[in-house]
């Protein structure tokens, strides 16, 4: 882990997307951090001592819940597959599919295993199975200011975790699409997958692949200053939008807008983002949860999902799971 000192930043952007504004100033107190996203190895020797069985395993019925309504009874997760050519861009079913049996042991499916990814990021995990590996290491899951003020390293208003140049020197700096997604890479160095923890440069505070490569879970929950424009995020897709008709307009399940709690005050870990400063679902009865993943991956581009820079944020099922979402850990100071 790295230690990232606290302070106070301009959390969020004004210049991408409407789920990032306003910018507005937060602080953070100090904490350790995961260096990489975790990674498969990692994960296995958590399953190992526990015999844990990942959400995208169980069958219907078995435990499999939040959102276990929304998910198809067969176990598996949602698996990227490129288009031969051009596509509609606004049906994410185009290039994203659910397939029975793919999970973090068999990333593309059956047939498939993590072999020789081991120092890949773990993925195909549900926000309880990051959450349980957190508890089992003893750490917790950052709250997306925490996520956000390391993955900046100190670099306050910049565009990405490095500065405001994509390419420094001509240099790739992240693990994401360049070329047309769905169907061309294109670029430097593309990618066609997860890459192994440490291929990038660390930013300001040590950090390794805080942006590009997966998605990262965070702990709170999703609040969005336009609601129905968080349905039309399809970078990474809801269950229920694959298992059934897919309708951007809709708002999500259960959601509600931020006038219907008070705003609480952008100060602390938690910086008005929480569950208690504004909420999207009511999660007491089990229904959805929606979540807050940060960090972009392998698959935005930045012709159709720009979101591998710090302020990005994008709501996530909190019982999805997909072949480019991951997360990292946290520890707070006693």
């Amino acid at each position: 882990m790295v230690w990232v000192p606290g302070g106070t930043f301009a959390m969020g952007s004004d210049d991408f997307y409407p789920e990032e504004r306003p910018v507005r100033t937060v602080e953070v107190d100090g904490f350790w951090m995961d260096e990489h996203p975790v990674t498969v190895s990692e994960y296995r020797r958590f399953v190992r001592a526990t015999g844990y069985v990942t959400v995208a395993e169980r069958e219907l019925g078995a435990g499999r819940s939040p959102g276990a309504e929304y998910r198809p009874a067969t176990p598996g997760s949602l698996v990227f597959h490129p288009t031969p050519g051009p596509v509609d861009l606004s049906d994410c079913r185009n290039w994203w599919s659910y397939v029975p049996g793919a999970c973090w042991l068999r990333p593309e499916g059956p047939g498939s295993s993590p072999h020789g990814r081991e120092r890949h990021p773990v993925t195909h995990v549900a926000y309880e199975d990051a959450e349980a590996y957190a508890t089992w290491s003893g750490k917790q899951l950052p709250t997306e200011s925490e996520w956000e003020y390391a993955a900046r390293g100190g670099l306050d208003g910049a565009v990405y975790a490095w500065g405001n140049d994509f390419s420094p020197h001509g240099r790739l700096m992240a693990n994401v699409w360049q070329g047309d997604f769905p169907w061309r890479h294109a670029g430097l160095g593309p990618l066609e997958r997860t890459s192994p923890i440490g291929r990038f440069p660390v930013n300001g505070y040590g950090l390794l692949d805080i942006t590009g490569n997966v998605w990262e879970w965070t702990s709170d929950v999703y609040r969005a200053p336009e609601p129905d424009r968080a349905a039309s995020a399809v970078c990474v897709p809801l269950a229920v939008s694959l298992a059934g008709p897919l309708d951007r307009r809709a708002p999500l399940p259960r959601q509600r807008t931020a006038a219907d709690t008070e705003a609480g005050t952008e100060t602390g870990t938690e910086a008005g983002t929480d569950a208690e400063a504004a909420t999207v679902t009511d999660a007491e009865d089990g229904n959805r949860v929606v979540r807050v993943i940060k960090g972009g991956s392998y698959l935005c581009s930045a012709t159709f999902c720009l979101r591998y820079r710090p302020a990005a944020r994008q709501p996530s099922d909190s019982a999805t799971t997909a072949c480019h979402v991951g997360f990292r850990c946290v520890v707070h100071p006693r």
